[in-house]
């Protein structure tokens, strides 16, 4: 438990390309003024939420725009000639500091305190970690090892600690926010609903990973796990103690998607999803924190 109180909460689902839908969201909740004092995410979800800690509003989808299909941003190319299939220096060393500046000053400068979910390979257990600076060959790597897809991206050494994709152990971290202090948590899922993980060959993993066991273990216990975190986010919905925004239908985008089409045609939804949500959600903001009107789920 901390003893720090939030007293709003962006919880951020991850996704690879799917996440972009998250991007419309919260650019959408940056044109209405929604102030939120904690953002926590996994994955895409944090890779797209600092950029609402900077206040910069269209960032993501104007590089996902821009350089999708280059080669080095993300794809087979990448992973065969650096071992990651999200490009490591393109995108978090290029991207950030030239082609597409992150606001480092206006991230440092927020009020809103940021945590990245990361998997402890050699645990198995998700660690949350405020970042208080995204800088390249500082915290950037967090950021990085959150987002480190299994199979597709080398395991990430942060401070002696190996780690990959936050989503492993903790693909909504909902329970973290309360947890960490949040009061109340606007929940962003990428996936609409009635989706179920379902139970998947861990063979490549099992050989990948066989010096880590109990990452195999969160590996073969994230389907049951992950399922059990939508519920639990809608039944906090149904008190009023969340509010959850997620895909209205599904656009068939993959977590590597190539095609600008899909990749606007989620951005779009996310976008539309939080509009339609608006008025709803105003409410909900306005409402006391103890408040037994439910919210409902988008």
């Amino acid at each position: 438990m901390s003893d720090k109180t939030y007293r709003l909460a962006l919880v951020l689902e991850g996704g690879a390309v799917r996440g972009i839908y998250t991007a419309g969201v919260l650019d959408v909740l940056m044109k209405h003024g929604v102030q939120a004092d904690m953002v926590i995410g996994t994955s895409a979800g944090c890779i797209h939420g600092c950029n609402y800690v900077s206040g910069q509003a269209g960032r993501s989808i104007r590089y996902y725009r821009k350089y999708r299909r280059d080669r080095h941003f993300m794809g087979l190319y990448s992973l065969l000639t650096s071992g990651d299939m999200v490009g490591r220096k393109f995108c978090y060393e290029d991207l950030p500091t030239r082609l597409d500046p992150f606001d480092e000053a206006a991230f440092e400068a927020s009020p809103v305190d940021f945590y990245v979910t990361v998997t402890n390979v050699e645990t198995g257990r998700a660690e949350h970690i405020l970042c208080d600076d995204l800088r390249v060959g500082g915290k950037m790597d967090l950021l990085r090892a959150g987002a480190s897809m299994p199979l597709c991206s080398r395991i990430v050494t942060y401070h002696g600690r190996r780690y990959l994709d936050g989503g492993v152990a903790d693909s909504v971290p909902y329970r973290a926010a309360r947890q960490l202090g949040a009061r109340r948590c606007l929940v962003v899922l990428t996936q609409p609903a009635g989706y179920l993980k379902r139970d998947s060959s861990l063979l490549p993993f099992q050989v990948m990973y066989r010096r880590y066991p109990r990452f195999l273990a969160a590996m073969a216990d994230r389907p049951a796990v992950y399922n059990a975190q939508v519920v639990e986010v809608e039944q906090a919905a149904g008190r009023g103690e969340a509010f959850l925004i997620r895909p209205s239908r599904d656009t068939g985008i993959t977590r590597m998607e190539r095609d600008p089409a899909v990749i606007d045609e989620q951005y779009a939804l996310g976008r539309a999803d939080a509009e339609t949500a608006w008025p709803a959600l105003r409410r909900w903001l306005q409402a006391p924190v103890h408040t037994d009107e439910a919210a409902p789920a988008i």
